[in-house]
């Protein structure tokens, strides 16, 4: 291997290093799980360098057709906007290879918002932790501070797997022009995905007692990192008009029918509920919230995405009258269950369910979630929550 890089001591002794290949690949794995920095967070965003959360160290799921583990990936990091992170560590030296593990990705990138729900996610998470003798809450402060929401970090994840807002990251201590173009192209392709490399260089002195770790990133051309400008996305908001002409375009004419017949329920019932437009591309949608007389709110009811679905938080239920009761908790679940969302049995675990539109292919069956959340707005009135 060519070139060096050359390291001043204290006694102003020049030291040479030169670039030396990693001992098998299991050392690169190692070394990106002990030192995310290589991931080169300081280069994804510029502004605020991205920080890593680990999640997964290694492991297999599962899918419909196969199962027995399916699918294996090397490493599973959030970065504090809870954006999901896939990376493959290994060497990409031949086209068999490269194709391989470029499909791979790609298959990831397809299918993780059926086969990797937010609850597996945050058991991984609580898993890995007690692997390495960690407590949970306390990691996770340290990654988001003392005044961090779990729940809401949590539903961002769900939320971005919804969208497709995840980042595939593929890390070698060499990457090929055919990778390079291949990681370039994907990146001002796919939207609001991020596809990029991070090269990973080993350099050695002769005496093999000094090692320099230097990542190159690589995938983030000008165009690129115009589409996927977080700032344009976030200064985008939604209102009627334009989420369901969005909404047709992506999930089609009966996907958006279902919708907006939900929305107009929301609208019809006013000013006991109210709709709240979301911003950005990844939030897109309306949260319906049940009001009290005095104008605060009292339940987040659900809110409709643009990824095409209708979602709800668990928690925003479990805490408040009449559903923090075992008896009515229970008959919450029965309720939504009849539509084809799963409350946990515990109120305490932190779920997001969510129906998708494309199941709701019947007015009957759009009738049927109205007539849910009906019932829910009555049980909550009744105990006065929403009349005060």
């Amino acid at each position: 291997m060519g070139g060096g890089i050359y390291l001043i001591q204290d006694d102003e002794r020049l030291v040479e290093m030169g670039q030396q290949a990693y001992e098998s690949d299991e050392q690169l794995q190692e070394l990106i799980e002990q030192y995310p920095h290589l991931l080169a967070g300081d280069r994804i965003d510029v502004t605020i360098p991205r920080r890593w959360l680990a999640i997964l160290r290694g492991g297999a799921f599962d899918s419909e057709e196969e199962g027995g583990g399916r699918w294996s990936l090397d490493r599973l990091f959030l970065d504090q906007n809870a954006i999901p992170t896939l990376v493959e560590v290994r060497p990409i030296n031949n086209s068999r290879i490269r194709q391989e593990v470029i499909g791979q990705m790609l298959d990831y990138a397809a299918n993780c918002s059926v086969y990797w729900p937010v609850d597996t996610i945050v058991a991984q998470f609580e898993s890995n932790c007690r692997e390495l003798g960690r407590d949970p809450e306390q990691v996770f402060e340290e990654f988001l501070g003392d005044d961090s929401n779990e729940e809401r970090f949590w539903q961002k994840v769900k939320t971005h797997i919804q969208a497709g807002k995840i980042r595939l990251v593929f890390v070698s201590d060499n990457i090929p022009v055919e990778l390079l173009r291949a990681v370039e192209f994907l990146n001002e392709q796919m939207d609001p995905a991020e596809v990029l490399a991070v090269e990973v260089q080993q350099y050695a002195s002769k005496d093999d007692d000094v090692r320099v770790l230097v990542p190159r990133l690589i995938g983030q051309t000008a165009e690129a990192k115009q589409k996927k400008s977080s700032i344009t996305r976030e200064r985008r908001r939604w209102d009627e008009t334009s989420f369901f002409q969005e909404l047709e375009s992506r999930r089609g004419k009966d996907e958006a029918a279902a919708a907006r017949k939900i929305y107009e329920w929301v609208e019809n019932k006013t000013p006991e509920l109210e709709v709240e437009w979301g911003t950005g591309d990844t939030y897109g949608g309306f949260t319906a919230h049940l009001r009290h007389r005095n104008g605060k709110v009292s339940h987040d009811l659900f809110r409709v995405g643009i990824w095409g679905g209708v979602e709800i938080a668990s928690s925003s239920y479990a805490s408040q009258p009449p559903f923090d009761l075992k008896d009515k908790w229970q008959e919450l679940r029965s309720q939504l269950s009849s539509i084809g969302m799963a409350l946990p049995t515990d109120p305490g675990e932190i779920r997001f369910p969510y129906l998708r539109l494309s199941t709701l292919q019947t007015e009957l069956a759009v009738d049927r979630v109205i007539q849910t959340f009906e019932w829910v707005v009555g049980e909550i009135k009744g105990t006065g929550e929403g009349d005060r």
